[in-house]
């Protein structure tokens, strides 16, 4: 007969058997697979958010696992109509789902928890993922006129908005100089 302990703290977890244990995935085990796992963004989407997510609150809470409470609206972006889920914690807006044609076409990421597959994060440095804004940045739009917005590397479905200090004429973006000391502010996902 197999013995394994398993401690984290405040938790004694003790599995005995003679071949369950050997046959078990070690993955399961993983503190993250007993409360569930945490939200990412990847090429494929954001958690269970993706493409072909139907754009009605219950899949889109399911996506979110759960995590928060949602509020819907509908909005015009050049010049159609759009409707949108802002996924909430307490007051804040941590994720921004919209959606065209039924379906999820873009996730905005504001949430600090939720990261890409690559560790980027809310608050990663410009210089931490790029030396220059030539070739991947573009000035942001609308909503994000005052930010920087550039592809993820080798990704066709993720970028990032970078945000900070600059004093420079509207309409033009910041130096690279300058765009180093800026963070993300936002992880956008894209289908």
């Amino acid at each position: 007969m197999k013995i394994l302990r398993l401690m984290m703290p405040g938790v004694l977890l003790v599995l005995s058997g003679c071949s369950t244990i050997s046959n078990m995935h070690w993955s399961s085990l993983s503190p993250m697979n007993w409360f569930g796992s945490s939200l990412e963004v990847s090429e494929q989407g954001v958690g269970g958010l993706n493409a072909s997510t139907p754009m009605n609150e219950e899949a889109v809470s399911e996506g979110l696992n759960g995590d928060y409470r949602l509020r819907s609206g509908m909005k015009t972006d050049n010049g159609t109509v759009v409707r949108y889920f802002e996924a909430m914690d307490d007051k804040t807006v941590m994720v921004v789902v919209n959606g065209e044609n039924g379906t999820v076409s873009r996730v905005d990421v504001m949430d600090k928890e939720i990261k890409t597959e690559s560790g980027v994060e809310i608050g990663t440095d410009f210089s931490d993922l790029y030396a220059k804004a030539y070739g991947a940045c573009s000035k942001g739009t609308g909503d994000d006129a005052e930010s920087v917005e550039c592809k993820a590397p080798e990704s066709l479905h993720i970028s990032y908005l970078f945000s900070g200090e600059w004093r420079g004429p509207e309409g033009l973006m910041p130096a690279d100089d300058t765009l180093k000391n800026w963070k993300v502010s936002k992880i956008i996902w894209r289908k």
